[in-house]
């Protein structure tokens, strides 16, 4: 699970770097950066929990 976790992130980060590229593709950056803050506390929440993988 963790690994989907980064994947999430990483691809947040990714469509945040080529949508700040163009301005028609603004809202991208907007989508980018509230996966990338879900993922972030989804992961936070797991690694405070301290639940063990499955």
């Amino acid at each position: 699970m963790n690994i989907f976790l980064i994947i999430i992130i990483v691809a947040a980060i990714v469509i945040a770097i080529f949508s700040g590229l163009g301005q028609a593709a603004n809202f991208l950056l907007w989508i980018a950066i509230i996966v990338g803050l879900i993922a972030l506390i989804v992961l936070l929440f797991r690694l405070i929990s301290g639940r063990k993988p499955v």
